[in-house]
């Protein structure tokens, strides 16, 4: 079985063996960057399946690389969990908007960074296919492939990231229902997990903008939360 790289840019050399050590008996191969300049030259010699990126960084900040990363078609699809001690709500929304995929504020448990980094792995794995499982929706143009994990509207495939797509596909999946903010991130990231109003509309934002004239198809229902309006025609 081939190993999954995570790698982990983080500066701070406690904080590298504590997650060395937590991480140890995942069976994951762990790649270590103290800055974000030594990360992307990491990323040149070896691919990884998990980015775990540190915000406040000697020389490149965690923001100007992500955007980086997200410029760059080899690595954008890698996903992108931000750790870092600011908590405000202003930096998790610039972290979202920039394209990660995740946000871990310090401290955190080991233990939940893991299961974030699960999280994030199993998104990236192409659903098993059953007998009768649906893998393909259509709406006008819009067309979402499951099993390929793409998404196009006509002829253009859309550049979605992991959270953009799973939202995509669960709005697809239910045309026409009202769903909280609460209820669209348990169905795509399990029942509990942390998160603001505030984030989930800056990730609905963003999956408009990329669906182009197919984004006025996700409605806004004031004081409840979103609607994916269905055309009728498959």
């Amino acid at each position: 079985m081939v190993q999954k790289g995570i790698l982990i840019i983080e500066d701070d050399p406690d904080i590298q063996d504590m997650l060395s050590r937590a991480m140890q008996k995942e069976g994951w191969k762990l790649l270590m960057a103290s800055s974000g300049e030594e990360g992307l030259r990491a990323l040149e010699q070896e691919p990884a399946a998990c980015i775990i990126l540190d915000i406040m960084l000697p020389g490149m900040d965690g923001f100007t690389l992500l955007k980086k990363l997200k410029m760059d078609a080899r690595l954008r699809s890698i996903p992108v969990i931000m750790t870092t001690a600011r908590g405000e709500e202003a930096d998790i929304v610039v972290g979202l908007e920039l394209g990660a995929d995740d946000y871990v504020v310090k401290p955190y448990s080991p233990k939940v960074l893991i299961a974030r980094i699960r999280a994030a792995l199993r998104r990236l794995e192409e659903p098993a296919e059953e007998p009768g499982e649906k893998t393909l929706w259509r709406q006008g143009k819009l067309r979402l492939d499951a099993a390929r994990h793409e998404a196009h509207y006509g002829e253009t495939l859309l550049d979605l990231s992991a959270t953009e797509f799973a939202l995509l596909q669960h709005f697809l999946s239910h045309p026409d229902r009202v769903f909280s903010r609460n209820r669209l991130i348990s169905a795509i990231r399990g029942p509990d997990y942390p998160v603001t109003d505030r984030s989930v509309d800056v990730q609905i934002l963003g999956l408009r903008k990329k669906l182009g004239e197919a984004g006025d198809m996700i409605e806004t229902i004031r004081g409840v939360g979103y609607r994916f309006k269905g055309t009728g025609k498959p």
